[in-house]
């Protein structure tokens, strides 16, 4: 890992610079195109290309268990992140449907998924079989969250090497709001009731109930905001390290990574903790209803391409938003200059 992060540049400012001036040439008013026009200039100084591409687009998705569940922070039992990452392998899942829609590979991986797995199609790759209960004790070792990293990383090696020019991360893992909104709080140094949210549709008094319990762990982890390694160990999750692990490759990598929601932000935001450089090459797919997310959001200045009421998380905002990033890029290539057109660019 901090072998990536040795690799990472600053995004390409003039890069993007050259794709503005160049989208004032194109056959529209200077800027009528808005958010569409900012992320063609993100995506140019993301791959240095004045015209990128972000075909094809691949999907990952790391799946790992909270010991942290024990406590009933969910509504639904720690068994279904199993059942969850079979449906994944057997393509029923949303981000699959989405994934399809957008012509996206997806790799399901097994980062410390509790029980057991032998489902064709997911990549074994568990550190620890889930982490252990964050109120009792640290969630994993410092060397585990490393290794967890190392298996984001490893994803996106392996998407890049298939071809993938953007990476759409997501995440399957009961509690995991728990843990992302108890890694939230301590970074921020905010309450931990300003953070937390239905998560997987608990009502308020079990609401009441996990902010209690992520307030318990937190006092007893005593974990420095000032280290994110040492809160993504005490507090996180596997899932939550790998996915930062991706950012982090996909930053070393020069390829655009969207960003999903809560969960999603959380590492985005781990990751930009590690190594800054990061954040010039996330691109947030949308505003998640969970509390915190807006939050996190706001930390990493960012402005989510959609806002559509969804926290599933799996990467399914993520996915959604992809086509956006194709639109800006076909409308770098494909749109006609004024010159070209014989359209006259003079506005008075």
């Amino acid at each position: 890992m901090l072998r990536l992060v040795d690799q990472i540049q600053p995004v390409d400012l003039n890069a993007g610079e050259e794709t503005r001036r160049y989208l004032d040439t194109l056959t529209k008013p200077p800027g009528s195109l808005g958010a569409l026009e900012e992320l063609a200039i993100q995506l140019s100084a993301i791959t240095g290309e004045l015209k990128p591409t972000v075909t094809p687009p691949a999907v990952l998705v790391f799946a790992a268990d909270h010991g942290v569940a024990a406590e009933d922070v969910s509504a639904f039992p720690q068994e279904v992140t199993t059942q969850m990452v079979a449906n994944f392998a057997n393509g029923g899942a949303a981000i699959n449907v989405f994934a399809r829609q957008i012509g996206a590979q997806i790799e399901v991986v097994d980062v410390g998924v509790a029980s057991s797995l032998t489902i064709p199609g997911v990549t074994q790759a568990k550190v620890r079989a889930g982490t252990a209960n964050m109120v009792v004790e640290d969630a994993m070792r410092a060397e585990e969250a490393l290794a967890a990293l190392d298996v984001g990383a490893a994803s996106v090696e392996r998407a890049k090497k298939a071809g993938a020019n953007c990476i759409i991360v997501g995440e399957m893992g009961i509690a995991n709001t728990t843990a992302s909104s108890a890694m939230l709080a301590v970074l921020l140094g905010v309450p931990v009731a300003r953070v937390v949210g239905a998560g997987t549709g608990i009502n308020s008094a079990q609401q009441a109930h996990k902010i209690a319990v992520i307030e318990r762990a937190i006092s007893a982890r005593q974990a420095n905001s000032e280290a994110p390694l040492e809160v993504l160990a005490k507090l996180g999750g596997l899932e939550i390290a790998a996915m930062t692990g991706a950012y982090i490759a996909a930053a070393a990598h020069r390829l655009p990574a969207i960003v999903d929601g809560f969960i999603a932000t959380v590492a985005a935001l781990t990751a930009c903790r590690l190594c800054p450089a990061v954040r010039g090459y996330l691109i947030f797919g949308h505003r998640s209803q969970e509390p915190g997310h807006d939050i996190a959001l706001k930390a990493l200045d960012a402005k989510p391409l959609l806002d559509m009421g969804m926290r599933l998380g799996e990467g399914s905002g993520a996915a959604l938003a992809y086509p956006l990033l194709q639109a800006a890029t076909a409308m770098v290539a494909e749109m006609a200059t004024f010159a070209d057109a014989g359209v006259s660019d003079n506005a008075g």
